[in-house]
Protein backbone atom coordinates (compact mmCIF):
# COMPACT_ATOMS: atom_id res chain seq x y z
CA UNK A 1 0.00 0.00 0.00
CA UNK A 2 0.97 3.63 -0.66
CA UNK A 3 0.22 6.44 1.76
CA UNK A 4 -0.77 9.98 0.73
CA UNK A 5 -1.13 12.56 3.50
CA UNK A 6 -2.18 9.97 6.04
CA UNK A 7 -4.63 8.31 3.62
CA UNK A 8 -3.92 4.80 2.42
CA UNK A 9 -4.47 3.65 -1.13
CA UNK A 10 -3.77 0.41 -2.94
CA UNK A 11 -0.72 0.32 -5.20
CA UNK A 12 -1.67 1.50 -8.66
CA UNK A 13 -4.42 3.82 -7.36
CA UNK A 14 -4.02 7.52 -7.98
CA UNK A 15 -4.81 10.30 -5.53
CA UNK A 16 -6.98 12.87 -7.26
CA UNK A 17 -7.45 15.18 -4.30
CA UNK A 18 -5.19 17.88 -5.76
CA UNK A 19 -7.05 17.82 -9.07
CA UNK A 20 -10.50 18.49 -7.60
CA UNK A 21 -12.12 21.91 -7.35
CA UNK A 22 -15.51 23.32 -6.44
CA UNK A 23 -17.01 24.95 -9.51
CA UNK A 24 -20.28 26.21 -10.89
CA UNK A 25 -21.14 24.39 -14.10
CA UNK A 26 -23.33 25.70 -16.91
CA UNK A 27 -24.71 23.45 -19.64
CA UNK A 28 -26.63 24.82 -22.63
CA UNK A 29 -28.51 23.16 -25.45
CA UNK A 30 -30.15 24.69 -28.50
CA UNK A 31 -33.86 23.85 -28.58
CA UNK A 32 -35.01 25.64 -31.72
CA UNK A 33 -32.91 27.04 -34.51
CA UNK A 34 -35.17 29.65 -36.12
CA UNK A 35 -34.94 30.46 -39.85
CA UNK A 36 -31.14 30.25 -40.20
CA UNK A 37 -29.31 27.35 -41.82
CA UNK A 38 -27.86 24.79 -39.40
CA UNK A 39 -24.27 25.93 -40.00
CA UNK A 40 -25.29 29.58 -39.42
CA UNK A 41 -27.11 28.61 -36.23
CA UNK A 42 -24.09 26.70 -34.90
CA UNK A 43 -21.65 29.48 -35.76
CA UNK A 44 -23.85 32.13 -34.16
CA UNK A 45 -24.57 30.03 -31.07
CA UNK A 46 -20.92 29.13 -30.47
CA UNK A 47 -19.80 32.73 -31.01
CA UNK A 48 -22.45 33.97 -28.57
CA UNK A 49 -21.59 31.34 -25.98
CA UNK A 50 -17.87 32.04 -26.17
CA UNK A 51 -18.20 35.82 -25.91
CA UNK A 52 -20.71 35.71 -23.04
CA UNK A 53 -18.75 33.05 -21.15
CA UNK A 54 -15.58 35.15 -21.41
CA UNK A 55 -17.47 38.30 -20.41
CA UNK A 56 -18.60 36.64 -17.17
CA UNK A 57 -15.13 35.19 -16.47
CA UNK A 58 -16.07 31.60 -17.22
CA UNK A 59 -14.26 29.07 -19.32
CA UNK A 60 -15.73 26.75 -21.94
CA UNK A 61 -14.49 23.24 -21.29
CA UNK A 62 -16.49 21.31 -23.88
CA UNK A 63 -18.75 21.81 -26.87
CA UNK A 64 -20.90 19.13 -28.38
CA UNK A 65 -22.97 19.93 -31.44
CA UNK A 66 -25.10 22.90 -30.46
CA UNK A 67 -24.36 22.73 -26.73
CA UNK A 68 -21.72 23.97 -24.37
CA UNK A 69 -20.27 23.15 -20.96
CA UNK A 70 -18.61 26.02 -19.12
CA UNK A 71 -17.20 26.40 -15.61
CA UNK A 72 -17.27 29.46 -13.37
CA UNK A 73 -15.78 30.27 -10.00
CA UNK A 74 -19.04 31.78 -8.73
CA UNK A 75 -22.74 30.93 -9.23
CA UNK A 76 -23.80 34.55 -9.82
CA UNK A 77 -21.48 34.85 -12.83
CA UNK A 78 -22.77 31.56 -14.27
CA UNK A 79 -26.39 32.69 -13.83
CA UNK A 80 -25.79 36.07 -15.44
CA UNK A 81 -23.96 34.36 -18.30
CA UNK A 82 -26.88 31.95 -18.77
CA UNK A 83 -29.28 34.86 -18.93
CA UNK A 84 -27.10 36.71 -21.45
CA UNK A 85 -26.82 33.61 -23.65
CA UNK A 86 -30.59 33.15 -23.56
CA UNK A 87 -31.20 36.83 -24.44
CA UNK A 88 -28.67 36.81 -27.28
CA UNK A 89 -30.17 33.61 -28.68
CA UNK A 90 -33.69 35.06 -28.51
CA UNK A 91 -32.54 38.18 -30.40
CA UNK A 92 -31.68 35.85 -33.31
CA UNK A 93 -34.85 33.77 -33.10
CA UNK A 94 -33.10 30.91 -31.29
CA UNK A 95 -34.25 29.16 -28.12
CA UNK A 96 -31.99 27.50 -25.57
CA UNK A 97 -32.35 25.56 -22.37
CA UNK A 98 -29.79 25.90 -19.59
CA UNK A 99 -28.80 23.92 -16.50
CA UNK A 100 -26.62 25.30 -13.69
CA UNK A 101 -25.18 23.28 -10.79
CA UNK A 102 -22.41 23.81 -8.24
CA UNK A 103 -20.31 20.81 -7.32
CA UNK A 104 -16.88 19.30 -7.13
CA UNK A 105 -15.16 18.36 -10.39
CA UNK A 106 -11.84 16.80 -11.30
CA UNK A 107 -9.61 18.69 -13.69
CA UNK A 108 -8.74 16.61 -16.73
CA UNK A 109 -6.35 18.48 -19.00
CA UNK A 110 -8.29 21.51 -20.24
CA UNK A 111 -11.61 19.92 -19.29
CA UNK A 112 -13.40 18.66 -16.21
CA UNK A 113 -15.04 15.38 -15.30
CA UNK A 114 -17.03 13.90 -12.48
CA UNK A 115 -20.51 13.31 -11.17
CA UNK A 116 -21.29 17.05 -11.04
CA UNK A 117 -20.80 17.32 -14.82
CA UNK A 118 -23.34 14.57 -15.46
CA UNK A 119 -25.80 15.98 -12.94
CA UNK A 120 -25.61 19.39 -14.64
CA UNK A 121 -26.37 17.76 -17.99
CA UNK A 122 -29.45 16.08 -16.49
CA UNK A 123 -30.63 19.39 -15.00
CA UNK A 124 -30.25 21.09 -18.39
CA UNK A 125 -32.18 18.28 -20.08
CA UNK A 126 -35.07 18.85 -17.64
CA UNK A 127 -35.32 22.55 -18.58
CA UNK A 128 -37.95 23.78 -20.99
CA UNK A 129 -37.11 26.04 -23.93
CA UNK A 130 -35.84 29.43 -22.67
CA UNK A 131 -35.65 28.15 -19.09
CA UNK A 132 -32.63 28.27 -16.77
CA UNK A 133 -32.97 25.44 -14.26
CA UNK A 134 -30.65 25.25 -11.27
CA UNK A 135 -29.95 22.67 -8.61
CA UNK A 136 -30.49 23.29 -4.91
CA UNK A 137 -26.72 23.93 -4.56
CA UNK A 138 -27.00 27.24 -6.43
CA UNK A 139 -29.41 29.57 -4.55
CA UNK A 140 -27.73 29.50 -1.11
CA UNK A 141 -24.31 30.88 -2.15
CA UNK A 142 -26.00 33.87 -3.86
CA UNK A 143 -28.55 34.61 -1.14
CA UNK A 144 -27.18 38.11 -0.53
CA UNK A 145 -27.16 38.98 -4.23
CA UNK A 146 -30.16 40.39 -6.11
CA UNK A 147 -31.01 37.12 -7.89
CA UNK A 148 -34.41 35.43 -7.85
CA UNK A 149 -35.43 31.80 -8.04
CA UNK A 150 -38.79 30.08 -8.31
CA UNK A 151 -39.24 26.51 -7.09
CA UNK A 152 -40.04 24.13 -9.93
CA UNK A 153 -40.59 21.04 -7.79
CA UNK A 154 -39.07 17.61 -7.79
CA UNK A 155 -37.56 16.09 -10.91
CA UNK A 156 -36.40 12.57 -11.48
CA UNK A 157 -32.89 12.89 -12.91
CA UNK A 158 -31.68 9.71 -14.58
CA UNK A 159 -29.00 8.13 -12.44
CA UNK A 160 -29.41 10.66 -9.62
CA UNK A 161 -32.88 10.06 -8.25
CA UNK A 162 -35.22 12.86 -7.26
CA UNK A 163 -33.87 16.40 -7.04
CA UNK A 164 -35.55 19.69 -6.20
CA UNK A 165 -34.90 22.22 -8.97
CA UNK A 166 -35.42 25.96 -9.24
CA UNK A 167 -35.85 28.31 -12.18
CA UNK A 168 -33.60 31.36 -12.28
CA UNK A 169 -35.78 34.36 -13.10
CA UNK A 170 -34.75 37.94 -13.75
Amino acid sequence: MIEWSGMRAFAGARAAFDDRVLATLLFTDLVQGGDLSWSEVLALQHQTMRSETERFRGRIVDTAGDGLLAIFDAPARALRCASAIRSAAAAHGLRVRVGVHAGEVARAGDGVRGVAVHETARIMAAAAADEILVSSTVPAPVSGVDLRFEPRGQYELKGFGTRVLFAYVE
